[in-house]
């Protein structure tokens, strides 16, 4: 059975280290690990914004080669969490002008449908289309008018809860650190106990 002096022998050994050293470690580390996921963040915002500057231009290759940055960015840095993720609007909006263009040159209805919802809007806009879609319901015949999914434009792309970079592995080492101020702490005050109540009749 552990001793008396075994048990002090064991605070002592404990207590080489101080909780407030191992206190500053952490804060230390705690800041480090701060700015890491900043910087995670900021590559995700900058990606993201590269891909909807590449959507405005109109380059479909070239918005595919940075949604594959940003996809691969993402799925690869903890805190790079893109809400409810990235919506190529333009896309969207050229490809719905598409599709009215080849209808109403294949179909007077869209013609129809044009000449009542476009003095109701100054621009191309989602209530635009919705009216442009309401008249065209109208009309039996609408076989010509195959509009895009606006689902398709929206990618949500989901960040790892720890990743092995320079973030993911200084938050690591915050837990590690953290974990030894309890363990320490929880130790001691055990030991202590133990002292105290089992071997006072000793």
């Amino acid at each position: 059975m552990v001793n008396k002096k075994q048990i002090r022998r064991n605070i002592r050994q404990l207590q080489r280290i101080q909780s407030w050293q191992l206190v500053i470690v952490l804060i230390l580390s705690i800041f480090v690990s701060a700015t890491f996921l900043r910087l995670n963040n900021i590559g995700m915002v900058e990606r993201r914004k590269a891909v909807l500057d590449a959507d405005k231009v109109g380059n479909s290759e070239i918005t595919q080669n940075r949604l594959y940055d940003l996809q691969r960015y993402v799925t690869s840095h903890m805190n790079t969490d893109m809400g409810k993720g990235i919506y190529l609007e333009d896309s969207y909006k050229r490809d719905v002008q598409t599709a009215y263009t080849k209808a109403s040159t294949e179909n007077n209805i869209y013609k129809k449908a044009q000449e009542v919802c476009a003095p109701q809007f100054s621009s191309w806009s989602q209530a635009y289309v919705q009216c442009t879609i309401g008249e065209l319901a109208k009309y039996p015949a609408n076989d010509n008018l195959k509009m895009p999914k606006a689902d398709a434009y929206l990618h949500v792309f989901v960040s790892p809860v720890i990743s092995f970079d320079f973030a993911g592995l200084s938050v690591l080492i915050c837990i590690v650190i953290l974990t030894m101020i309890m363990v320490r702490l929880t130790s001691v005050i055990i030991l202590k106990m133990l002292l105290r109540y089992h071997y006072k009749s000793i």
